[in-house]
């Protein structure tokens, strides 16, 4: 399929193609793209929560009451979970919560999300993602024009200094180099921009050749 290629000024650039296996995927499967989101968050999640566990609790170690006679349970620590100040039971401990996901899940998730923003109607492609100078203000008046609101931005091998600098303060606005494109950030936004060195980028990394420094 073909899509027009816009410059950050709204004009005309041309014409570009686009691969039907990556972007032209039919029925776009749901529980993959969950499947996937779901691997990424997990991924990045700290898992640094924990509770005092009975070792990690500071009581005295002498048996407070004597084993028979005293009309309750016999107990010999303090720092059990049923008394104040002890211990909590079978509490979260410091774990990754990262799992495994097949290559070729990822792979074909990101060709659904990928897919889903073509059939919405909601990819633009740009020459260039490139300013001569990093201003916010102006930035966001090109946007303004291209119609670009709330998108995600993917540049080429590396992203134009002054084009990151200038969209860091734009609410809603993520820009990526191609390497960073991943399932969540597409689909978290409801525009995707790419670049035309993007898109080679794109075709690149699903064919499995390499990227042209």
């Amino acid at each position: 399929m073909e899509l027009a290629v816009k410059t950050l000024d709204g004009k005309a650039a041309g014409k570009a193609t686009l691969d039907d296996a990556i972007f032209g995927v039919e029925e776009i499967r749901g529980d993959i793209l969950q499947r996937t989101v779901r691997w990424q968050l997990a991924k990045r999640q700290a898992g640094t929560h924990k509770t005092q566990e009975r070792g990690d609790v500071s009581v005295t170690t002498k048996k407070y009451i004597r084993q028979k006679g005293s009309g309750g349970a016999r107990h010999g620590s303090k720092n059990a979970n049923i008394f104040v100040g002890g211990a909590v039971a079978h509490g979260p401990r410091v774990r990754s919560h990262a799992h495994d996901l097949p290559k070729k899940v990822r792979k074909l998730a990101l060709a659904h999300a990928l897919s889903s923003k073509v059939k919405d109607d909601a990819i633009i492609v740009l020459d260039k993602a490139e300013l001569k100078e990093a201003k916010t203000k102006d930035l966001s008046a090109k946007l303004g024009k291209l119609g670009v609101e709330n998108a995600l931005i993917i540049g080429g091998v590396a992203v134009d200094d002054n084009f990151a600098k200038a969209a860091r303060n734009i609410p809603n606005v993520d820009v990526l180099p191609v390497a960073g494109l991943n399932v969540y950030d597409v689909l978290r936004r409801k525009t995707l921009v790419v670049t035309k060195d993007a898109l080679a980028g794109i075709e690149a990394r699903f064919t499995g050749a390499k990227e042209e420094a």
